[in-house]
């Protein structure tokens, strides 16, 4: 029998103590200890040897996936759920991650899946509540609350079911670990069990994970190691859009995202993002441009506005929403540099409508646009859409599937596309009017 014993070691150094201690003596760091289990003893006579199997004797057959029915879940997933995965979801509190998990839980329970959904944070008639707000009531679908690994484990070697809901890892804890529940070894410890018990029973896991102040998930990053699909869960409370954005998959992309609104019903799939965005977007209004992005295989149009006014106070201000704050002061300083506009004396504000985040280079050459439209005082034309990648020389770089972009803005009516000069050669106009520029000074004199 192999026995378990505990020790605290430094992260910082490695140094070890059998009892926790705020500041380690060896390299003067505080609050570095974390538990750890160490094995002493050998392994039972029983236990079996592995033997190493020849690259070519391996199957690569396709994983058995199966579909949730959501097809947005489905699309960020990479087709469908695969049995014995491991699911990550993050997202701030009241976001909808627990609706989100109990409408999965609902749709698998409609396909003749047995469902468990465990509750560590929730009473039963909480869930019970939520459940009757979002019209689900199936007997497939069986609650627990328990906050103990050890009787979860229990109840899924009893029940056998297909779908294991953990709600949430930070509040269950395991008996073999000291620490309290949501410490960095229990995280660590609770998802490896779950993730051995997955692989071993072929029972897909969704885990819903707590995230910090700055938007990560909390616990140590070994946890998002361990498992096979990390999901974050975007959006502001103030607005009815939530984002599911994929951030690693070991069986499919992890640039998809998934679109939904958030009604009294629960969550409802957004089939067409770039008709929803754009549905209350002003024209003729300096400072608004349509940026076409690219979120996996799927473009996605969106506004992207800008304000620029005056400086109040001795120094500008620069706010941001929706994109990256570093890279919206490198693309002023390259208007200042290269094309002459004095925005040193101005606040600056750019906004992505929607609550979407635009992590990618495309969209540089929007920001550009908003700014020197609101600037200049010049609307851009209401039908006009701009992307491209914009380097610190002032020249505009071309970017990926131009093409996609441009379908997908002339079946919402758009006439025109101001994009790199260098796709020109790689799309079909589609009825639309392409304008290529190569440098930031060709786009000011169309603005302009």
């Amino acid at each position: 029998m192999t026995k378990i014993k505990s020790y605290f070691a430094c992260q910082s150094c490695g140094y070890q103590t059998y009892k926790w201690i705020g500041r380690c003596p060896d390299c003067g760091k505080w609050n570095s200890f974390i538990e750890e289990r160490e094995a002493s003893g050998t392994f039972s006579k029983n236990h079996v040897r592995p033997e190493p199997v020849s690259l070519g004797e391996v199957s690569k057959d396709q994983e058995e996936r199966i579909p949730i029915g959501l097809s947005e879940m489905d699309r960020v997933l990479g087709g469908g759920l695969v049995q014995g995965s491991v699911t990550l979801i993050g997202g701030d509190p009241g976001i909808g991650k627990s609706t989100l998990l109990l409408q999965i839980a609902d749709s698998l329970s409609r396909q003749g899946q047995e469902i468990l959904y465990v509750t560590a944070e929730e009473s039963l008639r909480q869930v019970k509540i939520r459940a009757d707000r979002l019209g689900i009531n199936r007997s497939s679908l069986k609650l627990l609350s328990e906050n103990c690994l050890e009787g979860v484990m229990q109840v899924i070697s009893d029940l056998s079911p297909g779908m294991v809901v953990i709600d949430s890892v930070q509040t269950v804890y395991t008996d073999t670990i000291q620490s309290a529940p949501g410490s960095v070894s229990q995280v660590r410890e609770v998802a490896g069990i779950l993730t051995r018990m997955a692989k071993q029973k072929d029972i897909s896991v969704f885990l819903i994970g707590h995230v910090t102040k700055d938007g990560s998930i909390a616990g140590p990053r070994v946890l998002e190691h361990i498992v096979d699909t990390v999901l974050y869960f975007e959006g502001d409370q103030g607005h009815a859009y939530r984002i599911i954005r994929t951030i690693k998959n070991r069986f499919g992309s992890t640039q998809e995202i998934g679109v939904f609104e958030m009604k009294e019903q629960g969550l409802v799939e957004v089939k067409n993002p770039s008709e929803m965005f754009l549905a209350e977007r002003q024209s003729a209004v300096p400072g608004s441009v349509v940026v076409a992005s690219m979120e996996g295989t799927r473009p996605i149009l969106v506004e992207l506005q800008a304000l620029v006014t005056p400086v109040e106070f001795g120094v500008p201000r620069r706010m941001t929403t929706g994109v990256d704050k570093n890279r919206v002061n490198l693309l002023i300083a390259v208007l200042e540099k290269r094309a002459g506009i004095p925005l040193n004396s101005q606040d600056v504000f750019v906004n992505v409508v929607g609550g979407i985040t635009l992590t990618e280079p495309a969209a540089e050459l929007g920001i550009i646009s908003a700014v020197v439209s609101n600037f200049r005082g010049i609307p851009m034309g209401e039908k006009t859409l701009v992307f491209g990648e914009t380097g610190l020389g002032g020249e505009v770089r071309s970017v990926s599937r131009p093409q996609a972009r441009i379908r997908e803005a002339a079946k919402l009516g758009f006439r025109r596309c101001i994009l790199p000069k260098r796709s020109l050669s790689e799309v079909d106009a589609l009825g639309m009017e392409l304008v290529g520029v190569d440098g930031i000074d060709a786009l000011l004199e169309i603005l302009l």
